[in-house]
């Protein structure tokens, strides 16, 4: 399929990261690029000169200093919104700030066996290649059954999976009914590494999407911040004129038109929650089978007739929004050594497009 395939480059990582961020979490445990923060801390009037490693140890009694001084590396450790080294020396009125992968944990993640299909595996990190129907992350509704619990129960020998505290290191995320690659962290210095590539949009990310209609242009970019939707808090909404939301850019390629669907290519350059999802919706081709969106019913062609017929058995075999998280880039944490995986189309998603092209072909 080396038509679709697209190289992109990898800028050099910036020296300090932005300061810190949140982000909200769906039902689906969906969440974007954004970092946490864990901890929050301003030093006393009155404190002496004290190196920062030094100062968070005596601060954050359960962390180790190893832990510690790999976060302060991996720049996810910042002294008054920059990144500092390990023996700055935190003076009066400092404030500094921990932001992590991971949201704060006010629950126990589970282990349980679970069949992964993973593509890679080395000592600071695996990929992951997610089937559509798995939730990623526990959240309210789906505590457990989730990548991250499985993923638990595969990391649960590693030295951070000890003495009950199992960190799957999970650094972005994917929709419950989207399929495809995931990076994830095996230790904290690969978790904060990835993160922060993530934060500063140089992974490469490429999907695969099937839209109704097709696009007038077949290379575009859509620009429009994308924020929780005011009339209903399950969908995100596109706010152009950013009065809302936060920026959000999606570049297209459309990779081949049947007529009434297409499929496209689609590169994040930001990674929002639903991002591609919810700006296909706003320039009118929303994805196809995708129900929070309105792309589980027919959008273009008669909805009558054979074409009636035909378009709903598609719906039918594919239930869920046809798209896929195909390719990941992106530079290892230690070796420094640029990687690119890949992953095939699932069944569902190979079976509608050879019809949509049976279908196109008969009807040209």
């Amino acid at each position: 399929m080396s038509e679709l395939e697209e190289e992109l480059e990898n800028p050099t990582l910036p020296a300090a990261m932005p300061p810190h961020h949140a982000v909200d979490i769906d039902e689906d445990g969906e969440g974007g690029d954004e970092l946490y923060e864990h901890h929050r801390i301003t030093a006393d009037r009155r404190q002496e000169l004290l190196r920062l490693d030094k100062f968070l140890l005596n601060r954050l009694p359960s962390t180790s200093r190893t832990r510690i001084q790999n976060a302060i590396k991996a720049e996810a450790v910042q002294v008054n919104d920059r990144a500092v080294k390990s023996n700055y020396r935190v003076k009066p009125g400092d404030t500094i700030t921990i932001t992590l992968p991971e949201p704060p944990r006010e629950f126990k993640v589970v282990p349980e066996p679970m069949d992964l299909d993973i593509r890679y595996e080395d000592a600071e990190l695996l990929i992951v290649n997610k089937p559509a129907g798995l939730v990623v992350h526990p959240a309210f509704g789906n505590w457990n059954g989730t990548l991250v619990n499985g993923l638990a129960y595969h990391l649960q020998n590693l030295p951070t999976g000890r003495n009950g505290e199992i960190r799957p290191g999970l650094v972005h995320r994917i929709d419950k009914d989207t399929s495809g690659l995931l990076v994830v962290g095996k230790t904290e210095f690969a978790m904060t590494h990835l993160s922060n590539q993530f934060f500063h949009h140089t992974i490469e990310r490429t999907y695969l999407a099937l839209v109704w209609g097709v696009p007038k242009e077949e290379v575009g970019t859509m620009r429009g911040h994308i924020g929780r939707s005011l009339k209903d808090r399950k969908i995100q909404a596109v706010y152009p004129d950013g009065e809302q939301g936060k920026h959000a850019v999606t570049h297209y390629k459309v990779l081949r038109s049947f007529g009434k669907v297409a499929l496209l290519q689609c590169n994040l350059e930001t990674g929002r929650t639903h991002q591609i999802r919810a700006h296909m919706k706003h320039i009118g081709h929303p994805l196809f089978g995708d129900s929070t969106y309105g792309g589980d019913k027919i959008v273009y062609g008669q909805r009558t007739g054979a074409y009636k017929i035909f378009a709903e058995k598609m719906l039918e075999i594919m239930p869920r929004q046809a798209l896929h998280a195909k390719s990941l880039g992106f530079e290892h944490p230690t070796t420094r050594e640029i990687l690119h995986f890949e992953a095939e189309l699932p069944a569902d998603f190979e079976a509608v497009l050879a019809e949509w092209g049976k279908y196109a072909a008969e009807h040209s």
